[in-house]
């Protein structure tokens, strides 16, 4: 289980697994609680590689970043780590 503290954003923490390549169990913690759901839901079961690209570079609200671009910056940092 990965954790990951956003940046610049509403929500306070992101938590997720990676398991055989694939984005598993995301969970955010603050923030729009119905579209962080949605977006944990839609990408569930989809290969980092594709949710990275679908995610990264989302901005909200006049932000240079939002919740799904943190959620790909995070998945970025844990592909990282794995690879050591």
């Amino acid at each position: 289980m990965y954790q990951y503290t956003p940046r610049e954003v509403c929500s306070k923490n992101i938590v997720f697994s990676i398991e055989d390549g694939l984005v598993k169990n995301v969970g955010f913690y603050g923030g729009c609680n119905g579209n962080l759901q949605g977006i944990s839901r839609l990408i569930e079961g989809m290969p980092v590689d594709e949710a990275i690209e679908k995610l990264r570079g989302i901005s909200c609200g006049g932000r240079t970043t939002s919740c799904p671009d943190q959620l790909a910056l995070a998945l970025e940092l844990a592909i990282e780590q794995q690879a050591g």
